[in-house]
């Protein structure tokens, strides 16, 4: 059986990155004790809210640009919605092929390079985790704030 004893290979893994987010939305799962008392709850422009000013070599090019992780218009129960429904479907999977037929094709037609393609991917995946569980871990926090919890 091989280990593998690089740290630094072990702590950027998708495995990892993965666990981070589902454990940060667990932990913001078992906080949130009433769901509704987040709604028309604003998000503010903290400082932890913010993206960072750089974009990794990692992410992809085409990725949009935002201001921030949540979004402008949103609230906090949106926000604590939609890290559960993507923690569910990391989970439990998502349900048939949701890609365009178009999407289906080019795919296969594109097989050229399947391992350029491979560590795109992994690459923008894992900036997407790293970025879900900022978010977990920033609405759990606000939450804190609101009920007046601050440990």
């Amino acid at each position: 059986m091989m280990q593998i004893s690089d740290s630094y290979n072990q702590k950027n893994s998708l495995f990892t990155a993965m666990s981070r987010f589902i454990g940060a939305v667990n932990n913001m799962d078992q906080t949130v004790m009433v769901p509704s008392l987040l709604r028309d709850v604003p998000l503010e422009d903290g400082e932890d809210l913010k993206a960072p000013e750089s974009v990794p070599e990692s992410a992809p090019e085409s990725a949009p640009s935002t201001n921030g992780y949540f979004q402008p218009d949103g609230d906090m129960y949106s926000s604590y919605v939609l890290l559960k429904s993507i923690r569910n479907d990391m989970e439990w999977g998502v349900l048939g092929d949701e890609r365009p037929k178009a999407e289906a094709e080019r795919g296969e037609a594109g097989d050229d390079d399947l391992e350029k393609q491979f560590h795109f991917h992994l690459n923008g995946l894992q900036a997407v985790l790293s970025k879900l569980t900022l978010k977990a871990n920033t609405l759990t926090n606000r939450y804190k704030e609101e009920i007046g919890c601050r440990n």
